[in-house]
């Protein structure tokens, strides 16, 4: 319904976009009717074949273009010409203009970047993606999966990659995020998270650095290969920092989500990370047992805290509660898909 609901806000702005582009050529026929209003006043008034005001000299010439005519045909050449000529002009003016309307109109793909915008601005409190790369694809992929919005920005998309993301409702902006104009296009002002993929430590910082300045409110979830620089950058900037040592895309798009999830280490070969996470009002979780959430989701419950209380390791029989805290050990995509669960 959310998605459903955001095409139509997207269209409903596209639509907008059209008309702004078709006010050109309406440009051109306003001129042209009341150009041609006035200068068939004077020719009138010159060879004794007077209209009352201009007004009436600019509506002959607007019905004339519509093969209208109103009124006897005049007896001088020069206003007979009228009636022959500002069809030309009229028609001609709005048919190159709507038949230019509907190729827009019905051919998006020619005019995807102004259709990446468009839905790009229905979208409030989403998240912004740096770099359609390999971890970016998979990190869209995840966050999509959480029903989260998303715009992506990408300089050299992938026509393959691109593809499927739009396939999946998700613009994305070709441009470089570097620039201030870029981050507007995806909704900058609105974003409540950018997560920052791209292969170039000092790029993914420089976008970052930006991206604060236009939204001092957003959080930033950034990608540095060098783990002692993350942790720098991190202390000093209060960005989420993940190294290259503690990269996985659903760990990556879990704190682009802002679910609190510690780096996944690896335990005889498998990604484990701990998360902690609180049952929502709605979520279909507050009335199950602990048990099952062991089994449905392959975690292991590690911690239960309902208002002050705390059990370590709660019993599998133990029933959920709206706000209760669980602290949860397994996969990041186990962890992911329990999180989606409990929106």
């Amino acid at each position: 319904m959310k998605r459903r609901s955001r095409r139509w806000q997207a269209s409903w702005r596209d639509t907008k976009l059209l008309l702004s582009e078709f006010r050109v050529p309406l440009l051109f026929f306003t001129v042209a009717m009341i150009g041609g209003g006035m200068l068939y006043q004077r020719i009138a008034e010159q060879v004794g074949e007077p209209v009352h005001d201009l007004s009436e000299a600019v509506y002959l010439v607007l019905t004339l273009s519509f093969l209208q005519p109103s009124g006897d045909f005049p007896n001088h050449p020069y206003l007979e010409a009228f009636y022959f000529i500002m069809p030309i002009i009229g028609l001609g003016i709005l048919a190159q203009g709507l038949a230019d309307f509907g190729v827009m109109l019905f051919n998006r793909n020619s005019r995807s970047k102004e259709w990446e915008m468009a839905i790009a601005s229905t979208f409030n409190n989403h998240t912004i993606l740096v770099g359609l790369g390999h971890l970016g694809y998979r990190v869209v992929q995840h966050l999509a999966a959480l029903d989260y919005q998303i715009a992506v920005i990408e300089l050299n998309p992938k026509e393959e990659l691109t593809d499927i993301v739009r396939e999946m409702n998700i613009p994305v902006i070709h441009d470089d995020a570097v620039r201030q104009s870029a981050l507007e296009k995806a909704g900058i002002a609105k974003a409540k998270t950018i997560a920052l993929c791209t292969q170039a430590d000092a790029l993914n910082l420089q976008i970052a650095v930006k991206a604060r300045q236009l939204n001092p409110n957003i959080k930033v979830v950034i990608r540095i290969f060098d783990e002692d620089f993350a942790h720098s950058i991190q202390k000093q900037f209060g960005f989420t920092a993940l190294s290259a040592t503690g990269m996985s895309a659903p760990a990556f798009a879990a704190a682009a989500a802002g679910i609190e999830m510690t780096r996944p280490i690896t335990v005889e070969g498998e990604l484990l990370s701990l998360a902690r996470i609180q049952i929502s009002p709605n979520a279909k979780l507050g009335t199950q047992k602990i048990s099952f959430i062991e089994e449905n989701y392959e975690v292991s419950v590690v911690l239960l805290r309902r208002g002050e209380d705390a059990d370590m390791h709660p019993a599998g029989a133990r029933v959920l509660q709206t706000n209760d805290i669980i602290a949860i050990l397994g996969s990041p995509d186990k962890i992911n898909k329990l999180v989606n669960d409990n929106i």
